[in-house]
């Protein structure tokens, strides 16, 4: 994909401190001339071809890309503050713990509807704009939760889904978890892979689970979790990412958050790659969402210029880029607490989400 098809229609070539309102879902599903409209992806039959022509991947040189776009460029002051607030509009606030409750869901979603104290929003001069995360991201018991409690939010709910994080469970089980999730009101879906299939190369049988999974969203987005931590190799995880948006994939993941290893820039840098070339292919545009150990500024401003530098200005929008954070929201907001009074504050001074 040429720079002019990745900058089409974008005059700006940084962000400005004016943060784009959030798109609602039927702008996010369905052809729009508006800035945030795009058709869905429909996938495509399983090309093998198409995928060996990806099996190619070069470690060092995607390390060498990595480590000169996280020097390339130094954000500062207001510009750094503007970066800042993007990286909130494309949150997923995420709690996935095994004491999670409706009350400590409901936190959540409170932190998601007002993300910063009144101070820092008067500060930035921005209390008239909706800088909120993008969705709220809980297991399934506590959907109908986030759902009455952002009601009227604009904020979307996600569910982490088919027997998160592992997926081993029979293929029903799971379609049948998506679709009472669904039922519950989540509009985005969060799927895990059973990772043995990539192991073992089992491409159709993959691309089949992944259909069947899109089927069962029904009009809720569908993004596919890779654990990339446990895929081993860079061909895995390119390969895995090929065959979930042939199947239909709203957005590729690249982690459950709880693997060893999780989002890394190389791994990250990959499935952008097959993102653009998936779009070269079919015209269609795919979502990408790290997850899991992104729990600092910095670090979300590292992705947010890989992004940028990678796929275009249009992927630094919420309906194409994702984090998947729960502790990252809180260092954002001292950040910004920095930026307006030179000095950093105590965690404790912040709401925690």
């Amino acid at each position: 994909m040429s720079s002019t098809s990745r900058e089409a229609d974008l005059s700006a070539d940084r962000l400005g401190p004016k943060i784009t309102p959030l798109p609602a879902r039927t702008a996010a599903n369905a052809p729009a001339p508006q800035a945030h409209g795009i058709a869905r992806n429909p996938g495509m039959k399983l090309d093998l071809g198409f995928m060996e022509s990806m099996r190619s991947v070069n470690r060092s040189a995607l390390e060498r890309r990595v480590a000169s776009l996280t020097k390339r460029r130094s954000i500062k002051a207001d510009n750094q503050a503007a970066w800042l607030l993007r990286a909130v509009a494309c949150m997923d606030l995420t709690t996935l713990n095994s004491n999670d409750t409706d009350e400590r869901v409901r936190r959540l979603c409170a932190k998601a509807v007002n993300p910063f104290r009144r101070d820092i929003v008067e500060g930035l001069g921005i209390a008239g704009e909706k800088i909120r995360p993008a969705a709220v991201c809980v297991y399934h018991p506590f959907v109908a939760t986030a759902v009455d409690a952002l009601r009227g939010s604009g904020i979307h709910v996600a569910a982490v889904s088919t027997a998160f994080p592992h997926g081993l469970t029979p293929l029903s089980t799971r379609l049948q978890e998506i679709e009472a999730s669904v039922s519950d009101g989540a509009d985005e879906i969060d799927v895990v892979i059973p990772r043995g299939l990539v192991f073992a190369a089992k491409w159709q049988e993959l691309y089949n689970e992944i259909v069947s999974m899109r089927a069962a969203c029904g009009e809720a987005h569908l993004k596919v979790i890779l654990g990339t931590g446990d895929l081993a190799t860079l061909r895995n995880v390119m390969l895995a990412s090929m065959v979930a948006m042939m199947a239909g994939a709203d957005f590729i993941k690249t982690s459950t958050g709880k693997e060893s290893v999780n989002a890394t820039l190389p791994v990250g840098l990959a499935m952008v790659r097959a993102i653009r070339a998936y779009f070269e292919e079919t015209g269609y545009l795919i979502g990408f969402k790290p997850a899991g150990g992104i729990s600092t500024a910095k670090a979300s401003l590292d992705w947010l210029v890989l992004m940028k530098e990678e796929l275009g200005r249009r992927w630094l929008e919420p309906d194409l880029f994702r984090f998947g954070a729960s502790s990252l929201l809180t260092d954002i907001e001292r950040q910004l607490e920095h930026h307006l009074t030179g000095h950093y504050s105590a965690n404790h001074r912040h709401a925690m989400a």
